[in-house]
């Protein structure tokens, strides 16, 4: 039955309601040029059929009906919520998603200007000044890689623009987002661990990064180990801030755990495990959760975070034809599928 609403098209209303395909976008616009009982009678007929108007292409038709051109051009903010100002370039996750909100804007035709959140001095009288006078309709916030909450002073851009975030969900306020969906690429992956013959698989993780994505991480783990009995079920071993060297403390968890197969997002962890003396994947296998391309002997998850940086886009277009902003009081999460990459830091083999 979904399908079916999902494929109703202006036309199909217009054919219902015997009345021009213009006529009844007028109506649908709520343009007075048309009979307020005639309106009344195509939205309620549109609704029962299941019409539903695309943002994306509504907001640019309505740019189009402006007369098009460089004043009328949609413009949109991508902020840069992360503590290093170079982050869009040098970070190894959040130039992904830079590129895949600029891929999205530039085949719409629209602009996106660059800013940065913790700019010195940054205030939000000055920052709404500033987006105002660059004519931007929206903002995206990426980067948040420390922490999920916002700086105090960005509170009043909320209630004057609409803001989507990327990669986290934010609390207090809490905002619309998108990002992976971290519980599902990392239930898949111990899946896939299982099919390849692994039965002891072990996560190794900062907690400051788990709870950063409300421990989807950890959840999405401890249910797939379920699949396997009490005796393979390791306990994951979390990280400390800048434990950035091989530890006894990490010795000791292998020694202990003894793992057949670790899940991590640092790939510093391959270099721990062969300065032990161990062989990849002869002795232990290593699965990245966040797979890079930098990296591809490092089997992993691919998380697309470009495609998430896509669908920020179309969710703050979307915000914007329908005129939100402020803190909404039903935060709306879009989440993006992540997919397996092989590599040979596991076994190239299913035993299943």
């Amino acid at each position: 039955m979904a399908d079916n609403r999902s494929r109703i098209t202006m036309a199909d209303v217009a054919r219902r309601v015997r009345l021009s395909k213009n006529a009844v976008s007028l109506a649908l616009r709520n343009d007075p040029q048309i009979p307020e009982a005639t309106r009344v009678r195509v939205a309620r007929v549109a609704h029962e059929m299941g019409y539903h108007k695309d943002p994306i292409v509504s907001e640019l038709m309505a740019r189009l009906r402006q007369g098009g051109g460089a004043a009328n051009r949609l413009n949109l903010a991508l902020v840069n919520a992360n503590e290093d100002e170079l982050a869009f370039r040098r970070h190894p996750t959040i130039p992904t998603y830079v590129e895949g909100c600029r891929r999205r804007t530039d085949h719409l035709g629209a602009s996106l200007d660059t800013f940065w959140l913790h700019e010195p001095g940054r205030t939000a009288r000055g920052f709404i000044r500033l987006l105002r006078a660059r004519g931007i309709r929206g903002v995206i916030l990426t980067g948040m890689m420390d922490t999920n909450r916002l700086p105090a002073w960005f509170e009043p851009v909320v209630e004057e623009f609409p803001v989507v975030v990327t990669g986290v969900r934010t609390a207090d306020p809490a905002l619309s987002h998108c990002c992976v969906d971290h519980y599902m690429l990392t239930s898949i992956a111990m899946h896939r661990a299982i099919s390849l013959g692994y039965r002891r698989p072990a996560l190794i993780l900062h907690d400051r990064i788990d709870r950063l994505v409300d421990q989807r991480y950890t959840a999405g783990f401890a249910n797939a180990q379920r699949l396997l009995p009490a005796s393979g079920r390791c306990a994951p071993l979390y990280l400390k801030d800048h434990e950035d060297e091989l530890t006894p403390r990490f010795v000791r968890w292998i020694e202990k755990a003894q793992p057949d197969v670790v899940f991590t997002l640092y790939n510093v962890v391959v270099k721990w495990i062969r300065e032990m003396g161990l062989g990849i994947p002869e002795d232990i296998g290593v699965i990245q959760l966040e797979w890079r391309p930098n990296h591809p002997e490092i089997a992993g998850m691919n998380q697309h975070n470009d495609v998430v940086g896509e669908a920020a886009v179309d969710m703050l277009i979307g915000m914007i034809h329908n005129g939100e902003r402020g803190v909404p009081a039903f935060p709306r999460s879009t989440l993006v599928g992540a997919t397996w990459k092989d590599g040979p830091s596991v076994r190239a083999h299913d035993t299943v």
